[in-house]
């Protein structure tokens, strides 16, 4: 009876070609077949290989006892425990293929060269990973507190860069050459607009608060004719002139804010229906001009990434010079939304002693040393 045909792993063979890391872990797992000690001297552990089947035989490798290296050349039988180790985990892995992983091998005593390109594309996967969900974190609205996620997130990319930058060695031309891609429109949505609209309304009719609330620039709101009109109340604050509806449309004329769409009378309406307090308008602000920078920091980072020409190097400064930008719009947002420091507490201050009387501890005793009369 013919036996059934043995089922391949679709990973080992896939139609489409594969990337050069491909054949670096097929070089080191071709190079441990043939020396199995050197899998306890390659820095790498499994998750850092990106086919699964790969990272489940470098695992298997490490697990099974290295033999005697004579007792090797001549026995297959820890090619065999190897692969029976391997294959509860990848039913599709070919008996054939730890032969196959020997003849991609070039040279054995390279492990650590193909461990490293191993090791460098994983950093680029992770820091991927990680760009996206910064990515999704900021645009999920289901969030309860999706700002704190959102930095918590962009702090964990940090810490990442951070950890891989001590791994790799700068070289010259540390930046990316990856052209970068212009960053997201900001979505000015129903609930944007209102927020800028009252934001301009409170503010004017509050002007005193235009001058706590130098954090919020043109550049986080969504309309950019409101951005306008924003920054003419700050110009109007900061010289100290009248601010009211009226002085505020004068100084958008000046500005040249009044077109076909920004009209005089349009203007003057949104500017005299005030409801609410312009910080709680601001914070709302700043808070979706952050979210807007965090989706462009992540498709900043994607697109390096991307990239296959970036080095890990370039990867990880790009990645931070993406990040330097969050930065600064989140420090504004802290200031933006930090509590009013409270004015401390005057002491008390003693009433001063009797002229004549000596200073007695609570005791009712003279102190030593003190002279009485």
């Amino acid at each position: 009876m013919t036996p059934p045909p043995e089922e391949t792993d679709d990973s080992l063979t896939a139609p489409t070609p594969p990337r050069p890391v491909h054949f670096a872990e097929q070089a080191l797992l071709g190079a441990l077949v043939l020396e199995p000690a050197l899998a306890t001297q390659v820095d790498l552990e499994a998750e850092h290989f990106d086919n699964r089947t790969h990272g489940i035989l470098f695992a298997a490798m490490c697990t099974v006892p290295a033999p005697d290296p004579e007792q090797h050349r001549e026995s297959a039988d820890w090619v065999a425990a190897v692969y029976a180790t391997a294959r509860p985990q990848a039913p599709g892995l070919p008996h054939t293929y730890l032969h196959t992983l020997v003849q991609a091998c070039p040279r054995r005593d390279h492990a650590d060269a193909y461990a490293g390109i191993i090791r460098a594309d994983h950093a680029r996967r992770t820091i991927r990973l990680h760009a996206e969900r910064l990515a999704l974190i900021a645009t999920d609205t289901t969030l309860p507190h999706r700002v704190e996620a959102t930095l918590a997130q962009a702090d964990r990319i940090g810490g990442l860069l951070d950890q891989l930058s001590g791994r790799v060695a700068p070289h010259p031309g540390s930046l990316p050459r990856t052209p970068l891609p212009p960053d997201p429109v900001p979505e000015a949505g129903e609930e944007a607009v209102d927020d800028e609209q009252l934001l301009l309304a409170t503010a004017t009719a509050s002007p005193q608060a235009v001058q706590t609330m130098r954090s919020l620039t043109p550049g986080d709101f969504t309309v950019p004719v409101y951005g306008a009109l924003w920054q003419c109340v700050t110009a109007l604050a900061h010289r100290g002139a009248t601010i009211d509806p009226v002085t505020v449309l004068w100084e958008a004329q000046q500005a040249g804010l009044l077109t076909g769409t920004a009209t005089a009378q349009g203007l003057l309406g949104l500017l005299s229906d005030p409801h609410g307090e312009p910080g709680h308008w601001g914070a709302r602000i700043m808070a979706r001009s952050l979210l807007h920078r965090a989706r462009a920091t992540a498709t900043r980072i994607l697109a390096v990434a991307d990239d296959p020409a970036t080095t890990p190097y370039q990867l990880i400064t790009g990645s931070r010079r993406a990040l330097a930008d969050l930065t600064a719009v989140r420090a504004r947002w802290q200031h933006a939304t930090a509590p009013a420091p409270q004015a401390p507490a005057t002491p008390a201050r003693r009433a001063p002693p009797a002229v004549g009387a000596s200073p007695t501890p609570a005791g009712g005793r003279p102190l030593r040393g003190s002279i009485s009369r």
